[in-house]
């Protein structure tokens, strides 16, 4: 398996809502046979610039290992998520 990292930004929601975007990403490694490491919240910042009508964001970084074939399933449903506005995704050195 190899280590990897996600950064995603969540739409500005109530805090219930964005746990349970944070848990969905969450939940899909794991069920796909990835193991998390550690989950940094970064919390609600302003955006540099406006993305999809909004100005702040909810910033979380994922630290996980993984098969390729689990970053690809991550990578699906991130773009198909309404409330992610961007993403990130990098394979760290060995």
């Amino acid at each position: 398996m190899k280590k990897y990292e996600v950064i995603f930004i969540v739409k500005p929601l109530e805090e219930e809502a964005t746990n349970a975007v944070i848990a969905k990403f969450e939940n899909l490694i794991k069920s796909n046979g990835g193991d998390m490491e550690k989950i940094d919240r970064w919390g609600k910042r302003r955006l540099a610039y406006e993305v999809k009508d909004f100005m702040d964001g909810y910033y979380c970084l994922f630290f996980f290992s993984a098969e390729p074939k689990v970053v690809f399933e991550l990578e699906r449903v991130l773009k198909i998520t309404d409330e992610i506005l961007k993403y990130m995704i990098v394979k760290e050195d060995e």
